[in-house]
């Protein structure tokens, strides 16, 4: 009987291979520069680790590539473009509430590779842990300063 070759798998080997694929999860401790993000597998081993610049063009060459995630980012000045723009990849995207999850906003070692691991950590296990919160969509924040701005120029008179 011959042996499949690491080239020819069998169909259980093809579809255990591909849920091992879909239940991967990435967090990514979101900073001004560079991000730092963790990739698990569905047993939590990290099977990835990088950084990426923190813009549209670095986002979106790492993401971009990437097969459906689920993605956690902690909120932050990024996070409301960085999970529109990984939502439109494709991917599910959870953004943790820091203040609610103090495994990280209480944390002693500030580390932004643990941070990332952290998230990923937590989204693979259950992202309601991470308390999550939803942005507004981008006309929907653009309104809202315009508003903000009107408001503020009529307590200036």
């Amino acid at each position: 009987m011959k042996k499949n070759s690491s080239s020819e798998q069998s169909p259980k080997q093809v579809r255990q291979a591909h849920r091992q694929q879909e239940s991967l999860t990435v967090g990514v401790d979101l900073r001004d520069k560079q991000s730092c993000y963790c990739v698990l597998d569905g047993r939590g081993e990290v099977v990835q680790e990088g950084s990426v610049g923190t813009n549209k063009k670095a986002m979106a060459k790492v993401f971009g590539s990437m097969a459906r995630r689920r993605i956690a980012v902690e909120v932050g000045t990024h996070s409301p473009w960085v999970s529109r723009m990984l939502s439109t990849l494709g991917h599910e995207v959870v953004v943790a509430n820091p203040r609610q999850v103090k495994l990280i906003s209480a944390s002693s070692r500030k580390d932004d590779r643990l941070d990332a691991q952290r998230l990923a950590r937590l989204v693979r296990v259950d992202p309601q842990l991470l308390r999550p919160i939803h942005h507004r969509s981008a006309k929907a924040q653009g309104d809202l300063m315009v508003i903000r701005v009107r408001s503020a120029r009529l307590s200036m008179h």
